[in-house]
């Protein structure tokens, strides 16, 4: 299958890069095609400029030369593998400017009326499984109290996004700032499970 990797943390030594690293290597052992994608390493520019958001819903303006490169590796790949922290209870900016200027009317939904009104309707048809790797500093006591909104939206957003037969995978690990090398070492065994899973 084609596997798409997209990561967003800027420490190369990072916990956060040693799970990209890992989902890496669990999908090549498995024999898949991988297009791993770093966005800090890319210089990826999270930032919707005026001119994009003017050209949002116009579907023969909207894709760039900036974005489309970015939008044909999506459209391209059968599994998404998105792996990030948890800052603030959110994506990382990095992350979120990617969804704000990639996921557009063409690529991950197309538009069932004319110019940006009717129902959006899913586009990514092709993805089969997506999964989210991620980490927190805070606890899962105090993030449940918060509500775990990144939890959330991936469970729902993600799902009406994507379409895919199940909503996508969460994984977390919470409480990192006060894990062993042991709990971590656990966390990227149960990463490895969870790629080799996917068929």
């Amino acid at each position: 299958m084609r596997f798409h990797v997209v990561h967003a943390h800027p420490v190369e030594t990072s916990f956060n890069r040693a799970l990209f690293e890992a989902v890496l290597d669990q999908a090549r052992k498995g024999g898949h095609e991988v297009d791993a994608l770093d966005l800090y390493a890319e210089e990826f520019d999270p930032r919707l400029s005026r001119l994009e958001r003017l050209n949002y819903h116009d579907t023969t303006l909207n894709r760039t030369d900036a974005v489309d490169v970015y939008a044909e590796r999506l459209l391209r790949a059968e599994v998404l593998i998105f792996v990030h922290p948890i800052w603030n209870y959110g994506f990382p900016a990095m992350l979120k400017g990617y969804f704000d200027r990639i996921f557009l009317p063409g690529v991950s939904f197309v538009m069932d009326g004319s110019g940006d009104r009717g129902i959006p309707r899913a586009n990514f048809t092709h993805i089969k499984h997506v999964m989210f790797v991620t980490t927190y500093g805070g606890n899962r006591w105090r993030t449940w109290l918060m509500g775990d909104p990144p939890r959330r939206v991936v469970k729902r957003w993600g799902w009406a996004t994507f379409r895919t037969p199940k909503p996508p995978d969460y994984v977390a690990l919470y409480d990192m700032n006060n894990g062993t090398p042991e709990s971590r070492a656990a966390f990227v065994q149960l990463v490895r499970q969870k790629v080799s899973a996917i068929q």
